[in-house]
């Protein structure tokens, strides 16, 4: 099992990105760049490229609506070449508040959107000579208003023909897509003894159409890392996050987060959560985050406890465990993991 850990966009990010490069040298095998609608996720994974020597750095994730696939496909081989070739693409729909309200785009397609636009990266990679038509025209053609296009192919060399894309779906058909088309898999509030019940036909159903080329689907998750006797403490920190995710990302009939918490089995306690934070009660839609849900989204608690959590999402088919130190010592407790996994 690989070990990851993504920088939070809320934060600074030369602070964080030097804090990075310290787990990088305790063990980390990814550093994953958050994008939302504040700082974009290129520039920090371009300035970790130069802070890091040797761990992979992903977009976790690049939203499929704000750029083209082209400049998407751009912007990772860029990346690749800065970095050596430790480039990951992390892409998904992001969700329409955040794409209609700040990108100004309608929110329509994202499963076709998606396929479309790693197929497009795919070939960009490869440098074929792109004439596609589809929800993206390459060149657009005179009726859409085109009038000097023609079809063209990269114009730089790629490090690397295929860089690895990484796709963050929750629902059932993306998942199917993900588990067919992907290299891996960023599911959100990652319940390892729930993962086979909500994504299980999914996953198996995409699997079966899957290239064999692509080799296995890797899946990322895991959640806030706190080690010791006192740690289980640290659990009530996820409560802000799934109150967020659950209750805040996303209208109502038209959030994600909030569907699968009810997937997981919290139905009433989502739409208490829902409630309150779409009416400006965060704290009460915190408060109303059960300690189930904290407890299963993280690995806070004694070693011991800590490992069997580990356990319980290697179980489940994590291949890679996505940790958010929490504490005076971040680099001591990625360490600790690292020799555990």
């Amino acid at each position: 099992m690989e070990l990851s850990t993504t920088l939070p966009y809320a934060a600074d990010p030369r602070r964080a990105a030097e804090e990075a490069a310290a787990l990088e040298r305790a063990g980390v095998d990814v550093i994953w760049v958050a994008e939302a609608y504040g700082f974009d996720a290129p520039t920090i994974m371009g300035f970790l490229a130069a802070r890091t020597e040797r761990a992979r750095i992903g977009s976790a994730i690049l939203n499929v609506y704000s750029r083209t696939p082209a400049l998407i496909a751009q912007t990772a081989a860029g990346l690749d070449a800065l970095s050596g070739g430790r480039a990951l693409l992390g892409l998904g729909a992001s969700g329409p508040q955040v794409v209609e309200g700040w990108h100004g785009t309608p929110y329509d397609r994202p499963l076709a959107r998606t396929r479309e636009t790693i197929e497009l990266c795919r070939r960009i990679w490869r440098r074929e000579v792109i004439d596609h038509h589809g929800i993206t025209d390459m060149p657009l053609p005179p009726e859409k208003g085109g009038r000097f296009g023609k079809p063209l192919k990269i114009l730089s060399r790629p490090v690397r023909p295929s860089i690895p894309v990484y796709v963050a779906a929750l629902g059932p058909a993306n998942v199917r897509m993900t588990a067919e088309l992907a290299d891996g898999w960023l599911p959100a509030l990652f319940v390892p003894e729930r993962a086979a019940d909500v994504w299980g036909g999914p996953l198996a159903e995409g699997t079966a159409r899957r290239d064999p080329a692509l080799g296995p689907l890797r899946t990322v998750a895991g959640g806030l890392l706190a080690i010791g006797d006192d740690a289980a403490a640290a659990r009530d920190l996820a409560r802000s996050t799934i109150a967020l995710y659950v209750g805040g990302m996303g209208a109502r009939g038209r959030n994600f987060y909030h569907d699968l918490a009810v997937a997981y089995g919290y139905e009433q306690a989502a739409h208490t959560i829902q409630e309150h934070y779409l009416a400006g009660r965060k704290r009460e839609a915190e408060a109303a985050v059960p300690d189930e849900f904290c407890e299963r989204v993280s690995l806070c608690g004694p070693a011991g406890y800590v490992r069997e959590r580990i356990a319980a999402y290697r179980e489940a088919g994590v291949t890679m465990l996505n940790v958010q130190p929490i504490g005076p010592d971040p680099v001591k407790l990625v360490e600790t993991v690292r020799n555990w996994l």
